[in-house]
């Protein structure tokens, strides 16, 4: 860790503040959209079941900009590209709230994924570098309460706009806070130097790389809207794949990689790679198709939708608190292989849910679902860094980051391909069994998720079990520098 500087009370104070507001920018525009996509569509004349670009384009811009903006803030200076990516945000939300068409909006998007994508990254990187390390267990845990709150409050917020006011204002109400929070940082955000020498950016890497990200997320979404040939999508996908190889080669020859290949060499961090590129190709897709299964197929309000995704969130919260048992004694491959399965299964339970089910019933399958899908966050993203080295972390960490993206917004677009197959839909008046579609769609990402069980069986048996040296709480710090 580097040297901290010196900063006064009164910024060291409010510091956290100022970056617990960016922290909550980011974490409710995640979650205050979704229920308000079917008000969007309306207002856009386009069906419902074809709005996953205005979730994927936020989620792919993140993705892909994450493992610049720690060379960024080095570069330039974690003040200067802090302010930079709240007025990117801000800047991003109010062309969303003003864009007439759909194409417009995916573009409206980006530019909010551009600041977004580097809000929290930077905003950690200069509590890490303010505080003393005694002090950051505590400062970090502070400011990421309004992590867990953008998830609370955004759907039934968004529900409520949407039912009360216009699906404009999910993104106008991020002008004053992105004001504030400019203001803020201009104030309190001290100006810190680069701790060291510069490394060169691995800008050959990060071609290749973003390209496979890239490539592969928009064939995917082309499938789902039905509206790329074939033949570019084999093409796309051809050069996804082959930008892959050619990174990997690369990587291997390169002395300052994007991501080293070594961590490879670490085996739980591998099989913790590619459990979350799996596991979370079904549960990335749910917070999209959740809220379009409430007021879609069972004629829920925006507001009575949002409201009923709480549950979910609460059961998330709840579960946090029994992880770490749990690990010390079943350890990490057989809580994974076991919650997975049970994943899978709840994940195609939201299969039955239709309008004559009772609405508790509804209800504890959200609070069991947040509950299970908690803990297999939880256990799947320690295990990925368990065995990291100290020299190791930060880069195996950066890759996990850019994964969980990439991994939900491929979620994302597969469950709308697959809802768009079911349902038939290919246009804003096409209509199709939609409560069919539904179901099919969720029995097909909980196999997806079940399948994903088989990845966990690889993990280090004794991993994580009591009387080990690393365990869930130690790795969750390593996370949190």
């Amino acid at each position: 860790m580097p040297d901290t500087i010196q900063i006064d009370a009164r910024t060291a104070r409010i510091l956290p503040w100022v970056v617990a507001i960016a922290f909550f920018m980011q974490t409710l525009d995640g979650t205050i959209l979704n229920t308000a996509l079917p008000s969007m569509a309306a207002s856009l004349s386009t069906h419902p079941l074809q709005m996953q670009g205005v979730v994927i384009a936020y989620m792919l811009t993140v993705a892909l900009l994450i493992p610049v903006s720690g060379w960024l803030a080095d570069r330039f200076g974690i003040r200067q590209v802090f302010l930079a990516a709240i007025f990117v945000f801000t800047l991003g939300s109010l062309a969303c709230a003003m864009s007439p068409t759909l194409d417009l909006l995916i573009a409206s998007r980006v530019l909010q994924g551009i600041g977004g994508a580097i809000l929290v990254p930077v905003g950690r990187l200069s509590i890490l570098r303010a505080y003393p390390r005694d002090q950051l267990v505590r400062i970090l845990s502070f400011i990421t309460i309004p992590g867990l709150l953008g998830p609370l409050v955004g759907p039934t917020l968004g529900g409520f706009l949407v039912n009360y006011a216009s699906w404009h204002w999910i993104f106008l109400i991020n002008l004053p806070v992105g004001i504030l929070g400019v203001i803020c940082a201009l104030r309190y955000m001290p100006n810190i130097p680069r701790a060291g020498a510069l490394n060169p950016f691995d800008k050959f890497g990060f071609l290749f790389f973003s390209t496979f990200m890239l490539t592969l997320t928009i064939a995917l979404e082309g499938i789902g809207e039905h509206s790329t040939a074939y033949t570019k999508l084999v093409l796309l996908l051809v050069t996804g794949f082959v930008s892959l190889a050619v990174y990997c080669f690369y990587a291997r020859r390169s002395e300052n990689p994007l991501f080293s290949p070594d961590l490879f060499r670490v085996r739980n961090f591998s099989v913790g790679i590619a459990g979350n590129l799996f596991a979370r190709l079904g549960t990335g897709a749910m917070p999209f198709l959740t809220p379009l299964l409430l007021q879609v197929s069972l004629g829920f309000t925006p507001l009575k939708a949002g409201m009923t995704m709480i549950p979910m969130t609460l059961g998330a919260m709840i579960a946090k608190s029994v992880v770490t048992p749990l690990v010390n004694h079943l350890g990490y491959r057989l809580l994974l292989s076991i919650n997975t399965v049970f994943l899978g299964i709840m994940i195609a339970g939201f299969s039955l849910i239709s309008k004559e089910m009772p609405y508790p019933v509804i209800l504890l399958i959200f609070t069991v679902f947040g509950m299970i899908n908690s803990m297999q966050f939880s256990a799947m993203n320690t295990i990925t860094l368990l065995d990291l080295s100290d020299e190791q972390a930060s880069s195996g960490n950066s890759l996990l980051s850019v994964i969980m993206q990439l991994s939900m917004s491929m979620g994302v677009a597969i469950a709308a391909a697959i809802l768009g197959e079911f349902s038939g839909i290919r246009s804003f008046s096409a209509t199709g069994d939609l409560a069919s579609a539904f179901r099919s769609t969720y029995l097909c990402l909980g196999f997806m998720a079940i399948l994903s069980a088989l990845i966990f069986y690889h993990v280090t048996p004794s991993a994580g079990k009591k009387g080990t040296k690393k365990n869930v709480y130690q790795q969750e710090k390593k996370m949190e520098h």
